[in-house]
């Protein structure tokens, strides 16, 4: 088995994978000032947790968006598993054409994302992960990455909507019963929900009007699952999407480094 985790701005997924299939998930808190031995602790609980066996996990593979928090990561790692991860980063290969202005910039989670939507369905697709930012990815008919398009996450939208205002209060993110809302709660629900599903739906249509090709959709992230029902179009909910694309890339790699 190994350990796929992804450190992301709010949370670390973390995940036992075996064979490309995910035997555990778990999630703590992204924390900027943590220690590498708070985070030991806090990962060595989580994998007795599902009872998984230390002696068992024969590797680690990580990608990550929060420098701050990376190198204590790294270390707890090695602390807990005496192992050293394998970091998603320059030296591994993604087996990507990445077409990017400067593909150095590119986040690893996109990557990773790329790698395993590939598995999923066939390109031109657009991969969108709802996280604490909302990331568009689109991929040509050629499995090459084109670059796509950055927003502003739901959860963040709400904090800066309560926070800056004197009279709307913090809501359920749920979906609202109808999109002209009769109420404080029902008209946020709709600008947020409805507001967020319209937004995909109108970016992926110029995108493929910008490609002249249409796309497969595939969504990820925690609170894609409650805005996909809204959009128009067909979308693919894919869950485990990073950890998927990190187990690929942990096979792929090794196989690479042993011949």
């Amino acid at each position: 088995m190994i350990l796929a985790i992804d450190i992301g701005n709010s949370n670390i997924t973390i995940g036992g994978v075996e064979d490309e299939k995910i035997i555990f998930e778990a999630r703590m808190a992204t924390d900027r000032i943590k220690t590498s031995d708070q985070y030991s602790v806090e990962l060595k609980n989580l994998i007795e947790l599902f009872k998984a066996d230390l002696n068992n996990i024969d590797g680690c593979i990580v990608a990550s968006v929060v420098p701050p928090v990376s190198n204590s990561f790294y270390t707890a790692i090695r602390k807990v598993l005496g192992i050293q991860p394998m970091i998603v980063g320059p030296g591994i290969k993604t087996g990507l054409n990445i077409l990017v202005d400067n593909p150095a910039q590119v986040g690893s989670d996109l990557i990773v994302a790329a790698v395993a939507a590939l598995r999923v369905a066939k390109p031109p697709m657009a991969i969108v992960d709802m996280g604490t930012a909302t990331t568009i990815t689109v991929i040509d008919e050629n499995g090459a990455f084109l670059g796509g398009s950055i927003c502003t996450g739901v959860k963040i939208s709400m904090e800066a909507l309560t926070s800056r205002t004197a009279q709307l209060p913090a809501i359920s993110l749920e979906q609202p019963k109808r999109v002209i809302g009769r109420n404080t709660v029902e008209c946020m629900q709709s600008g947020l929900m409805v507001g967020t599903a319209a937004m995909l739906d109108g970016l992926v249509d110029r995108m493929e009007e910008e490609l002249g090709q249409p796309l497969t959709v595939i969504a990820t992230g925690g609170i894609a699952r409650f805005v996909i029902p809204m959009c128009r179009r067909e979308v693919i909910y894919e869950r485990d999407l990073l950890l998927k694309g990190l187990a690929i890339l942990y096979k792929n790699n090794v196989k690479r480094r042993e011949n």
